[in-house]
């Protein structure tokens, strides 16, 4: 939800010309688990959608966590 907002807060200030949050820290958001609030965001702010830099850096943060996730599952599960 936090990451979500900030992405919302993020479109506001470009909107207005206010200061912006870094893309470091909107990425660092989402690596601390924040992924699912980076997307819905993404998706409802229409923010950073046409940044390709971003997105690859954003999916590649998501393939990561997948992966993890599933290594997790399947040694927990032996």
């Amino acid at each position: 939800m936090t990451t979500m907002l900030c992405y919302g807060y993020d479109k506001y200030r470009a909107r207005t010309g206010g200061r912006r949050v870094p893309e470091a820290v909107l990425h660092f958001m989402a690596a601390a688990g924040g992924t699912p609030g980076a997307f819905v965001g993404q998706l409802l702010f229409r923010h950073k959608t046409r940044d390709r830099q971003f997105r690859v850096v954003f999916f590649t943060i998501a393939a990561v966590q997948v992966v993890a996730l599933l290594a997790y599952s399947r040694w927990r599960n032996g």
